[in-house]
């Protein structure tokens, strides 16, 4: 079957591409035009037109091409419906839908500026998702490399963890110099994870967070960070000019709505209005 598209591929249209001859036709023939003459070539060599806005494969809503091809063909495997989100997130410019949005953009850009020639553009875009797809099936818990804070916060860890208290009630070595190293890790990384420090620890994270908690005010290991995310924000709100949704994201919130619905639990007032209060002062 042969397809039709735009000029210069770089997300979608390379996207779809592997999708098809990976996974719906391995014969598929792809032909790339300047946009005006998509629907006359299409006609002239039985060619269907995707990724244009006038064809039936194209965006719908917020979803891209690669979502409509999954579920026009009943594609359910679970690692293209991981990677689905990267590809919509880099294609449509919102890099909060996956983390990895926004790397995809940056390697995919690259290659089409270094390529001039869109079939050699394709076949090196190939390899680009023939990699993310097995990131997706295989390794999606595989880290490269610990930052030299997490080494450090999994070091104390072990270090102190098993030791007998010697003094029952007050806060031992380990907990004192864990708050240090979270609050050094909260100004620079905010993705810290219980589940992931268990692994590490190889201990299970309910005997973690039950330890954690007797030191940290009797708050979770979650509640822990989310509080002291909100400090950081109330410092920001008040001795920055960033908008709310810079605010949000400097501090590891989702987006500006999860910020001010976590914002106004801990202080029974939007961030807005805390702004609006200190401002005046």
């Amino acid at each position: 079957m042969k397809w039709i598209t735009r000029e210069r591929p770089k997300i979608d249209r390379i996207a779809c591409p592997w999708l098809i001859r990976r996974f719906i036709d391995p014969e598929a023939e792809f032909i790339f035009v300047p946009y005006e003459q998509i629907q006359t070539m299409a006609q002239d060599l039985n060619a269907t037109p995707f990724d244009i806005p006038e064809a039936e494969f194209t965006h719908y809503q917020d979803q891209c091409t690669f979502d409509y091809f999954l579920s026009k063909y009943k594609l359910t495997d679970p690692a293209l419906h991981s990677i689905a989100p990267i590809i919509r997130g880099a294609d449509t410019d919102d890099h909060t839908l996956a983390a990895q949005a926004s790397g995809l953009w940056a390697i995919s850009a690259g290659l089409a500026f270094n390529i001039t020639d869109d079939y050699e553009l394709l076949e090196k875009g190939m390899l680009i998702y023939d990699s993310l797809y097995s990131w997706a099936k295989h390794l999606q818990k595989e880290k490269h490399t610990q930052s030299p804070t997490e080494r450090l916060f999994l070091q104390v860890f072990n270090t102190y963890l098993n030791e007998k208290k010697s003094h029952p009630g007050k806060m031992p070595g380990w907990a004192k110099e864990l708050k240090e190293i979270i609050q050094d890790q909260i100004d620079t990384n905010l993705s810290l994870s219980l589940k992931e420090i268990s692994e590490g620890l190889n201990i299970h994270p309910a005997y973690l967070s039950r330890e954690f908690s007797k030191y940290f005010n009797n708050l979770s290991f979650g509640e822990y960070i989310r509080k002291l995310r909100i400090e950081k924000a109330m410092d920001l709100l008040q001795g920055s000019s960033h908008s709310l949704a810079e605010i949000a994201y400097l501090t590891g919130f989702s987006d500006q709505s999860h910020f001010t619905r976590i914002f106004r639990k801990y202080t029974d007032q939007s961030p807005a209005e805390y702004r609006k209060r200190i401002n005046k002062k």
